[in-house]
């Protein structure tokens, strides 16, 4: 089985079970160059905010590395308290949780979201 292959079927699993509990998400994609995340209302599958790098508000940094996933977590964090969600769910889409991943997650969770 590819890697990615294994990606797809690990968030399938996670996504299945967060549609059946009606749980709000964080969803996380990444690249070599970017990072980005999306408030996610699993019932319904509306995204309702995203946060990505490839924003202007991000203009100049670079997207790859763990101060920009830093600061997209604390985006990601303010936009969500701002809807009125403070308890979601981190979705990291079958990556790994270490490196550019843990940092968003833990930037989230600083900006007052609980997972």
């Amino acid at each position: 089985m590819s890697k990615e292959a294994a990606r797809i079927r690990r968030s399938k699993k996670l996504r299945a079970n967060l549609y059946k509990n009606r749980i709000m998400r964080i969803s996380v994609s990444k690249s070599l160059k970017n990072i980005a995340a999306q408030l996610i209302d699993s019932s319904n599958g509306i995204v309702l905010v995203t946060i990505s790098t490839q924003q202007k508000a991000f203009s100049g940094a670079s997207g790859g590395n763990i101060e920009a996933a830093k600061k997209v977590g604390n985006e990601i964090a303010k936009k969500a308290l701002d809807l009125g969600h403070k308890k979601v769910t981190f979705d990291r889409s079958g990556y790994k949780y270490h490196g550019r991943v843990k940092a968003l997650a833990e930037a989230a969770r600083d900006g007052g979201l609980e997972f």
